[in-house]
C-alpha cells in the first residue's frame, strides 16, 4: 500500500516521504495512529508542494553523504592505547570509540551500526574499517598505537 508520511517514523522514514508499506502495516499501526496517509490522486494533489520539497531534501542528503564519503578518502584515525608487554590492549577497540574519533579527528558524524569492523581491534598496527553513510560506503584506515 502507497503512504505518505505525516510525521518522522525511525527505521521507516521521514515526514512527508511517500513509500509502499505492506498492507498490515498500514492498516494496524500507521493509518489508526495517524502515522500516515493512503496516498490517493486527491491527497497526492494536496500533498504535492511538501512531498516536492521532501524530494528536494532527500537529493541534498544523499549529497552531503557523497562529500562526507569522499572526505574519508585517504584518512585514518589514529588512536593511542595502554598495551601488555606483548602488544596487546588491555580493552579492544569498537564502533563506539571508532565514531567518537570520527566526529573529534575528522568531524563526521556517522552512527555505530554504519561502522563495520572485519576483525577485532585488539593489539598495535593499521586496520582497515568501513563506514557507511547515506548509502555509500568507504574504506578507513584505523592505526594503534602504543600510549607513551
Amino acid at each position: 500500500m502507497e503512504v505518505i508520511l505525516l510525521q518522522d517514523i525511525p527505521g521507516i522514514g521521514k515526514k512527508n516521504d511517500v513509500l509502499v508499506v505492506g498492507d498490515g502495516y498500514a492498516l494496524n499501526n500507521l493509518l489508526p495512529h495517524r502515522k500516515a496517509l493512503v496516498a490517493t490522486p486527491t491527497v497526492r494533489k494536496r500533498y504535492a508542494e511538501q512531498i516536492r520539497r521532501r524530494a528536494e531534501e532527500k537529493v541534498r542528503e544523499k549529497e552531503i553523504a557523497t562529500s562526507a564519503v569522499s572526505a574519508l578518502i585517504d584518512k585514518k584515525l589514529t588512536f593511542e592505547r595502554k598495551t601488555t608487554k606483548t602488544g596487546k590492549l588491555y580493552a579492544a577497540i569498537t564502533e563506539k570509540h571508532l565514531m567518537e574519533a570520527l566526529e573529534k579527528q575528522l568531524q563526521i558524524q556517522a552512527k555505530e551500526s554504519a561502522i563495520t569492523i572485519p576483525e577485532a581491534i585488539k593489539a598495535l598496527g593499521m586496520f582497515k574499517i568501513q563506514v557507511e553513510i547515506g548509502g555509500a560506503s568507504a574504506d578507513l584506515a584505523v592505526e594503534v598505537k602504543a600510549e607513551k
